[in-house]
């Protein structure tokens, strides 16, 4: 099959990798489209040591389970489901886990992936392929409002690019108090589109007002900003996993007395019924694709330009 794999921090097509080894618990994916996430760009630059077929944010045909013949898409968290940690309902942290495209598993930019029947997810017929790669994530921001109640809070999103795009939608509808903050006029032009406020980062002022700052940077100047911005006691929700060990002094953490979350997966059920209902706009988003051949020119893309979302077109 094909593949796009990291191999000693270079990628490379592969046009004869060997298809995933199928256990009996899992499914076979005949993968159709796939999105590049910023954490593929960091894995590339050494995050989490990996090494493997890239790819995380997918749709595709499963070809047995229970949704063989169908478009599926799928958590990314493969877990033991015995260990404490998940029978206290904690999969996504088992200590036994390996994560698609992540951590000891081959991701989604290739003709098939492997993943366990329990982690995949039908896809309504009215949701696109385009749509559908938006799944997991919009899950990941679905996961904030699992974590803290937004109710009259007032809320800084950090970050223009993909994941901060689908915060603020997301959490302008549980509260009105949303504002984005970007370096970049179209990327915040498109966040206007969907009725959110934004502020250019070098037009926002020093005044702490925020409740909540969620940091979707990808860049270690999003905690930076948080601290700029945060009312004493404030939330910060971090979101941007980076590769390198950032630079940070703790010192603000005690003296104001912030507290800090870390939100990573989340739940397929809302993302998936907010496209559904069509509540949530992810085409505007997507900026560029490519077929797998040429995925390294969409890796390359994203990091001299400021472009959203790209996809790879795998069937």
């Amino acid at each position: 099959m094909r593949a796009m794999r990291l191999q000693h921090g270079q990628l490379r097509f592969i046009e004869d990798a060997p298809p995933p080894v199928v256990p009996a618990d899992e499914v076979r994916i005949r993968v159709t489209r796939a999105g590049l996430c910023e954490t593929d760009i960091q894995l590339v630059r050494g995050y989490m040591a990996f090494e493997g077929v890239l790819g995380h944010e997918f749709v595709g045909i499963a070809e047995s389970g229970r949704f063989a013949g169908q478009r599926v898409v799928g958590e990314i968290n493969c877990s033991c489901h015995a260990c404490p940690t998940c029978l206290e309902g904690a999969p996504n942290h088992c200590p036994h886990r390996t994560v698609l495209g992540i951590l000891g598993r081959d991701g989604a930019f290739a003709d098939y992936v492997s993943l366990p029947d329990r982690n995949l997810h039908p896809v309504p017929d009215h949701v696109s392929d385009d749509e559908a790669v938006f799944v997991e994530p919009l899950a990941a921001a679905f996961r904030v409002l699992e974590q803290i109640d937004l109710h009259e809070k007032r809320v800084l999103i950090v970050g223009d690019g993909r994941l901060g795009q689908l915060c603020a939608q997301v959490l302008s509808q549980e509260t009105g108090r949303v504002t984005l903050v970007g370096k970049h006029e179209t990327k915040l032009q498109l966040a206007r589109d969907c009725g959110i406020d934004v502020v250019h980062r070098a037009s926002r002022s020093d005044q702490r007002d925020a409740d909540v700052v969620v940091d979707c940077t990808g860049s270690p100047s999003g905690i930076t900003d948080a601290f700029r911005w945060l009312k004493p006691r404030g939330i910060l929700i971090l979101k941007t996993t980076v590769a390198g060990t950032p630079p940070l002094s703790l010192a603000p953490i005690v003296i104001d007395e912030f507290q800090i979350i870390g939100s990573r997966c989340g739940p397929f059920a809302p993302a998936i019924d907010a496209l559904t209902r069509g509540k949530i706009n992810v085409r505007p988003l997507i900026q560029a694709r490519f077929p797998l051949e040429r995925a390294t020119e969409g890796f390359a893309l994203v990091q001299q330009q400021p472009v959203l979302k790209v996809l790879f077109d795998v069937s």
